[in-house]
């Protein structure tokens, strides 16, 4: 059986997304969402967050996919890289997390709701 260049292509695009959410989870995601479910505030803020997201990527229009989510997740840690963020090298005070973290979090909120996740 032959297989071509396009499907070969399209697959290693969707593992590399999923490994890119999957990465995003456990460095931030779970812990984030773990205490946002722990605290009221920080949820709301985690939702915010993830209705946010889902409008630039236009999900009340289109399912959001692995790669729209990888994809965003990888701008938002690039850009706040290039104004001087600094990821959490320790433990996050969840009370009081920076933007970035929390648009992460709410793209890890998102991932969840994938099919297949």
């Amino acid at each position: 059986m032959r297989v071509t260049f396009n499907r070969v292509a399209s697959r290693t695009a969707v593992d590399s997304a999923r490994s890119t959410l999957a990465a995003l989870t456990v460095s931030v995601g779970t812990a984030g969402l773990a205490a946002a479910g722990a605290q009221p505030g920080l949820l709301a803020l985690v939702d915010q967050h993830a209705a946010a997201v889902r409008d630039s990527l236009d999900g009340d229009r289109r399912p959001l996919t692995a790669a729209a989510l990888a994809g965003y997740a990888e701008g938002v840690h690039a850009a706040a890289l290039e104004h001087g963020w600094v990821p959490p090298s320790g433990p996050v005070n969840w009370s009081e997390p920076e933007w970035p973290l929390a648009r992460l979090v709410a793209v890890c909120a998102l991932a969840r709701s994938l099919p297949g996740a």
